[in-house]
Parts: C-alpha cells; structure tokens; sequence
C-alpha cells in the first residue's frame, strides 16, 4: 500500500531537477539510499529524497566531487563537528577553485599574448600561434 506521501522516480527526478539516470547513478554510489519496492517492483521515495537531489546537484554545482559530496552529507548529520568538517571543505573547494581561476587567468594571458601577435594574414609558418603550438616544449 502507498501513502500520500510515496513519490515515484519520475516525480522526484522533474521536483528536483535532475534526471532518472542520475537518481539511479546517486543510487548506486551511494548517495541516495535505496528506495522502498512496491510490490510491482517500482521504486517508492518519499519527500526526503528530493531534498537530498537538491543537495547533491547543488553541491556538484559549486565545484564539489562525488566523495566530497558523500563526506557533506555525512557531516550534515553530525551535531558536533559537521558545520566545522563542512566548512573545512567548502574552504578548500573554494581554494581549488581560486586556484584554478588563477590557471586559467595565466593561460587567457598566454593565448591573448599570441591573438595580438598573429597579423591574421600570411603564411602558415610566420603565424605566432601556430608555432608556439607546435613548439616542442611550452
């Protein structure tokens, strides 16, 4: 018997944004824990599991790898130390992404150097971005 509350994987899938395969992947990774069975064999999901799509797809959003995702909801869980593990977490997500706005700021310039100095005319070999890509070391 269903409640009122029993979602399908359909319904949770379009209420939290994401796709049935994903439910399934989350699932299998242990992300999402495995949903009650009716008796036709259908997943049954209750409210709490869109919640916790919203979490994870939001998560994944700002940067944050599936383990890393798995370790926060964990520690959403721990009254003692969970707000300090999450914020030791979302800390150094936001360190590695610094990190990588800094590669990629290094690389913009590296490339915008060679833009400006390709005529965009002439041969091949006196284009400036064709040889520093075909320089043998970088």
């Amino acid at each position: 018997m269903t409640t009122q509350t029993s979602l399908t994987i359909g319904r949770i899938a379009q209420s939290a944004g994401v796709a049935i395969d994903t439910i399934r992947f989350y699932e299998r990774e242990g992300l999402l824990p495995e949903p009650r069975r009716r008796p036709s064999g259908y997943r049954e999901y209750d409210a709490s599991a869109v919640s916790r799509l919203r979490f994870i797809r939001r998560a994944k959003d700002l940067g944050f790898t599936l383990e890393e995702i798995r370790e926060l909801l964990a520690l959403s869980a721990d009254r003692h130390v969970g707000v300090e593990g999450v914020r030791e977490r979302a800390a150094a997500r936001l360190k590695a992404i610094d990190d990588r706005i800094a590669e990629l700021q290094r690389v913009r310039d590296g490339l915008a150097e060679l833009v400006e100095a390709c005529p965009g005319h002439g041969a091949p070999e006196d284009c400036p971005i064709l040889n520093a890509l075909a320089e043998p070391n970088p």
